[in-house]
């Protein structure tokens, strides 16, 4: 019920601009979004490099109202782009299609990734593709194979939760994509997604299965010890060296974990979020670990 109740509130924006003013928060925002600036999430990738983690960074933003702000959006990603080439080499950029555009008009979105997948092609930098609300899944997962047999590189995430997620993975025949499996943050109705948390658990042990013995250099979007262990296991049965896939993980969630992996010899990427636009991100994050509600709701009374 309280995720139910945070994933509601993630989409109110009455709440959303209270929230966002109230100066309180400032400290929870903090633990899990780099900074608002691109300067500050270069700051904090170098800090993970320095412990041997890689990172992906984020521009905060979901859906887009008109198309002039997908542009703009557009522009941004461009900027960390060249910033992650210059200053934090091996990073990544993760990016979402309703930023771009995907929901107003699918080809004007179609052509700011291409650009964004140009220049980072030529920059050397790899981009992934995140995998919002199943009412733009269809349009993001087309788009992306669009561009995937020019820029087999990019990288989808994929949701386990989504009852369609394995036969999306299957129906790549000529092309093999390179994913990222998540649970999966949204809300979402029982005809599209299971909802029941041991269930969502049961369907990523499954899929991991799948996607180590038939799809290359797999990330695994995990906090959960359970799909960690079972990574490692099922690796180690079928031979795989502990750098030929990777653990993906978010900023501020399970930092020594993060720290004990790399040490192990896996490779960790951190998702690291920065912008201004934080509160949806911390309201899912909220809903992934209750147990952060308390200072949340310390912060806003000043407690």
């Amino acid at each position: 019920m309280i995720r139910k109740l945070l994933l509601l509130a993630a989409e109110n924006k009455a709440l959303e601009e209270r929230v966002s003013r109230n100066p309180l928060t400032k400290g929870l925002v903090s633990r899990y979004v780099a900074g608002t600036t691109l300067d500050e999430a270069i700051t904090v990738a170098r800090k993970l490099n320095a412990k041997g983690i890689d990172v992906s960074l984020d521009l905060l933003g979901e859906t887009v109202s008109e198309l002039e702000e997908s542009a703009a959006a557009t522009d941004a990603y461009v900027d960390t782009i060249h910033a992650i080439a210059e200053k934090a080499p091996g990073a990544t950029v993760s990016v979402k299609l309703s930023q771009l555009g995907v929901a107003l008009d699918q080809s004007v979105c179609a052509g700011h990734l291409k650009r964004m997948l140009a220049v980072a092609d030529q920059c050397g930098v790899t981009v992934e593709v995140d995998m919002e609300h199943s009412s733009v899944g269809p349009q993001t997962l087309a788009t992306y194979r669009t561009f995937l047999p020019s820029f087999p590189h990019t990288r989808i995430a994929q949701q386990a939760a989504l009852r369609r997620c394995q036969e999306n993975l299957i129906s790549f025949t000529e092309v093999k994509p390179r994913i990222r499996l998540v649970k999966g943050a949204y809300r979402e109705n029982l005809d599209t997604a299971i909802c029941n948390a041991d269930e969502v658990t049961a369907q990523y042990l499954h899929l991991t299965d799948w996607v180590l013995r038939h799809l290359p250099d797999p990330a695994f979007g995990t906090h959960d010890s359970t799909c960690i262990d079972h990574v490692k296991a099922v690796a180690n049965q079928l031979g795989l060296d502990r750098r030929d896939f990777e653990f993906q993980m978010l900023y501020g969630v399970r930092r020594n974990l993060q720290e004990q992996l790399a040490a192990e010899g896996y490779r960790v990427r951190v998702y690291v979020p920065f912008g201004s636009q934080w509160y949806p991100y911390l309201m899912r994050r909220m809903a992934e670990r209750p147990a952060n509600l308390l200072f949340f709701l310390r912060s806003l009374i000043g407690g």
